[in-house]
């Protein structure tokens, strides 16, 4: 998959995530650990391990708004990048994993909030 698409694919799931260290997430971390679901995110289908492993890492790393509100950004300019992302396939990861988040993942989420 090409860096744009990777780059979209980290972009969803930083919405996702929910708990970490103040200054801990970076679009970098975003991408490394979010890189794994990039199948998933145009295709569908089963959720790979290691998927799922970057998705848990992300959650556990963002445990400030600062975090998350990085996060989320991150993944709106992905998915800017990423024209075949299916946001289905991506609103239903974080349950896929074991993530439960209080918000939808959406192309409409506010990352200031």
């Amino acid at each position: 998959m090409a860096a744009g698409g990777k780059v979209a694919l980290v972009l969803i799931l930083c919405v996702m995530v929910a708990n970490a260290v103040e200054g801990a997430v970076t679009c970098q971390t975003v991408l490394r650990d979010l890189t794994p679901c990039a199948y998933y995110f145009t295709r569908g289908g089963p959720v790979s391990t290691s998927c799922c492993s970057g998705v848990n890492s992300l959650y556990q790393a963002a445990s400030t708004t600062a975090d998350r509100q990085t996060a989320c950004k991150c993944m709106e300019q992905a998915a800017g990048v990423l024209p075949s992302l299916d946001l289905n396939a991506a609103s239903s990861l974080p349950g896929k994993c074991g993530v439960n988040i209080p918000y939808k993942i959406s192309p409409d989420t506010d990352c200031s909030t």
